[in-house]
This record gives structure tokens, C-alpha cells and sequence, in this order.
């Protein structure tokens, strides 16, 4: 099928104005709305599977290994997912606490999970399994009342016109040529497609531009096609680095915000836009056979408070096996944060950042007058929280109601617990 781009010029009412040298990106009401509701949101699920789960070694198998482009292209005629059921998947995530999904419609093997008319190198035209995941997903989440996203690789190894190469994709057997015209008219009708077929999307995540820096990606256009065919779609791009024109929210990989221990987050500078921190719960986002390195529930969940600590979604990542099931140690890690979340998930959800900054011992989240103070590490039973200029009128033990012994000074408030915290989160509401 063949695609022109839309003229910006055309796009004036659809949440974009004009200067001489740049476009000025005006967020629509409708925007504006799924960014607060996003922010509410404060977990999701993300999921990697695609071909690449077949061999189990990753979603970057086919250039970690050097492996044959077209020989891996193979791949799809063998994929058969005979355990998928989106419904299931779904279900796992709502028990889960989780309120959105963010699905790999494409990943950078170039391989696409939905019905696309711009390559027959996708799901339903390449493989015997014959069926549209993604349409199955998207029908999914409408029915339980769940945001849908999707990740969307600008990355790829496969496509023929994604050239010249980047940083990757050197060992894979490409041609060294191509067309990057088509190439992004091949990446503007796909998007199109994704937000046309399937219903309301809550978001597009996009990967893969750290590849190629300097292209010219002409992200500003892409961007307004998006936000004129859905103008309530968020978009976020994992870039690495500060928001760009057209961004909606900001994510960080592998790192709560303002932090660089993964080394990917060097120059994003925090934003005022809502933040999200993705993670995987092993160590690999695609399936990997021979990774049980598993994060613990307990560790989990804490990750989970630090974020919203830090006003940032946690977008937690499972790695689907090549038959469409989750892996057990994910189901069973879901279900135990489900359960602490059903008794905690207040303290979470619909919070921002409260007004005491992270500190050693934890963090604390806050909705209007309610300040939640979220205990991670306590060396003992006293604790000091620098709350200058504001009134503490109640504190108590969010899970069984029991009065907290506080003092309160000009310069901030001593709690004093009847205990030394041990909960995997020790939380100490206050009313301000």
C-alpha cells in the first residue's frame, strides 16, 4: 500500500502552530486528560515476544549472535503460538494491579505482531498461526477496561530501505543499500495503520532512535501524524535523552529518574512531563531459556514505591515463551504484588511525588492533604522527615489504623513507631 505524508501545513488544528523555524507542539485536551490518567496509572505491563523468542536468547538475538538476516526470517514459517490467549495475558495484568499494557507491535527484527499492509513479513501473512495478536490484544483491553500501548521500533534490522546502517544490524548479512525516504514512509503508514485499526490508544512507545543520531528522522512530522489521527495518544520515544518537541511523557530504562546506574540515561535531564521507568524482572526483556535470575517479590514491589516515589509509572516487563504462555516465575511474582497492592494499591495509585524528597530510607507519595510516608529501610524506630512550614495533624500505621506518636518543630517532624519497621513497605499516613 502506498503512503503519502500528510503536509503539516494541514495540521494546524490538530494541536500544532508555526513559527518560522520550528513547530510549537500545543497538547489537546483530550492529551491533556490521558496524561493525568497515566500519571494515575502508576503500573503497567510492558511485553516483548515476537520470532525471536523461538531461538530463547533475548529480543537482540539476531544481533548478538550475528546471525543471517535471512535465515532468521525463517523463523516466522515454524511460529506457532498455540497457548496464546489475550484474554489471559490481560487478566494476569489486571490481577497484577496493573492499569495499561505496552505491547511490541515491532521490534527491531523488523518481524510485526499485527495485520500490516506495508510487508508481508508480519504475523498474520508469514507465519502458519495466521492471526492477528495484536487486533486479539486490542480487543482485550477494551473489554476489561485497559489502556493499550504500543512499543514501535524506529530500529531495524530486516527492512531493506533502513539505510545506511547505524550503530547495528553490521553482521546480519544486509545489502549496503536502501532507500530512508521509503523507509520512513514504510514507518508513517504502519503507525497509521496501528492507530486506525485498533481502536483508542492510550500511547506509542517508541525505541530504537539512538541507532541512527544524526538521521533525519523527522520525528516533528511523525509526531503530528500520530497526535492528528489520535489526538489523545501519548507518545514517548526511549531516546536517552531530554523530551523532545511532540513527547507527551518521559521514560527511563532501567532507572528511576535522575538516576544513570544501567548508563542509558546520561543526558535525560527530568522534565515536566509524566514519567515512566521501565524494568525487566529477570534480566533480558525477550524470552531467555537460560535466565531465571528473577527478581524477587519483595524487590519488586519496592521498586514499584521507589517509582512512584519518584512520580514515575513502573512499566513491568514479561517475556512471553515462543507458545504464547507467560513464564511461571512471572505469573507467580505478579500475583504477590497483586495481593500487596490490593491492601497498599491506595497509597499508589493516583499519587504524585510527595513533599519529602527520596531519602535512604524510602520515599513518600502524596494525594492533596494525604502524605503517605513509605518506610523501606528503617535503622530503628524514630524517624526524621524535613517538613518545614507544614502541619502534621494526624499520623497513623496505614494498615491497621494505629496511632503514630509524632513531634513536630519548625524545622520538620520525629515519628516514633511502637516497632522497628520489617514490612517489605511500612507505611505511615499523615493527614497534613
Amino acid at each position: 500500500m502506498k503512503y503519502c505524508l500528510v503536509f503539516l501545513c494541514l495540521l494546524g488544528g490538530f494541536g500544532w502552530t508555526w513559527g518560522q523555524n520550528a513547530n510549537v507542539y500545543t497538547p489537546t485536551a483530550e492529551n491533556l486528560k490521558n496524561r493525568e490518567e497515566f500519571r494515575d496509572a502508576r503500573f503497567g505491563m510492558f511485553i516483548h515476544w515476537g520470532i525471536y523468542s523461538m531461538l530463547g536468547s533475548g529480543e537482540w538475538v539476531l544481533e548478538q549472535k550475528g546471525l543471517n538476516e535471512k535465515e532468521y526470517q525463517k523463523l516466522a514459517a515454524g511460529f506457532y503460538p498455540s497457548r496464546f490467549n489475550a484474554e489471559e495475558w490481560v487478566a494476569i495484568a489486571q490481577q497484577a494491579g496493573m492499569k495499561y499494557i505496552c505491547f511490541t507491535s515491532r521490534h527491531h527484527d523488523g518481524f510485526s505482531m499485527f495485520a500490516t499492509h506495508q510487508s508481508d513479513y508480519n504475523i498474520v501473512d508469514a507465519t502458519p498461526f495466521g492471526r492477528d495478536v495484536v487486533k486479539e490484544l486490542a480487543e482485550a483491553c477494551q473489554k476489561a477496561g485497559i489502556k493499550l500501548f504500543f512499543y514501535y521500533s524506529h530500529l531495524d534490522w530486516h527492512h531493506p530501505d533502513y539505510f545506511p546502517l547505524g550503530r547495528t544490524g553490521h553482521k546480519t548479512g544486509r545489502e549496503a543499500k536502501g532507500n530512508w525516504e521509503n523507509y520512513l514512509k514504510f514507518t508513517d503508514a504502519q503507525l497509521t495503520e496501528l492507530l486506525t485499526n485498533y481502536g483508542p490508544i492510550g500511547g506509542i512507545w517508541f525505541d530504537g532512535w539512538w541507532d541512527k543520531k544524526d538521521a533525519p528522522w523527522r520525528l516533528e512530522e511523525q509526531y503530528a501524524l500520530i497526535h492528528r489521527l489520535q489526538p489523545a495518544c501519548l507518545i514517548g520515544n526511549n531516546h536517552h535523552q531530554a523530551p523532545k518537541s511532540g513527547e507527551d511523557f518521559q521514560m527511563f530504562e532501567r532507572d528511576l529518574p535522575g538516576q544513570n546506574t544501567a548508563g542509558y540515561s546520561g543526558e535525560s535531564e527530568i522534565g515536566t512531563l509524566p514519567l515512566e521507568t521501565c524494568e525487566t524482572m529477570n534480566r533480558t526483556w525477550g524470552y531467555n531459556l537460560q535466565d531465571h535470575n528473577f527478581k524477587s517479590t519483595e524487590a519488586l514491589i519496592r521498586y514499584l514505591v521507589k517509582a512512584a516515589g519518584n512520580n514515575s509509572n513502573l512499566l513491568l516487563n514479561v517475556g512471553p515463551r515462543p507458545n504464547g504462555e507467560i513464564p511461571e516465575e512471572s505469573v507467580k511474582r505478579l500475583q504477590e504484588v497483586g495481593e500487596w497492592m490490593k491492601v497498599y494499591g491506595n497509597t499508589i495509585y493516583g499519587t504524585r511525588a510527595g513533599l519529602i524528597a527520596p531519602h535512604h530510607w524510602g520515599v513518600t507519595t502524596q494525594k492533596g492533604n494525604i502524605l503517605y510516608v513509605h518506610i523501606l529501610d528503617a535503622q530503628d524506630n524514630v524517624l526524621y522527615l524535613p517538613l518545614q512550614g507544614v502541619k502534621v495533624k494526624k499520623a497513623s500505621v496505614y494498615k491497621n489504623g494505629k496511632p503514630v506518636i509524632f513531634r513536630q518543630d519548625k524545622d520538620g517532624v520525629t515519628l516514633k513507631l511502637q516497632e522497628i519497621p520489617t514490612d517489605i513497605d511500612y507505611v505511615v499516613e499523615m493527614l497534613l
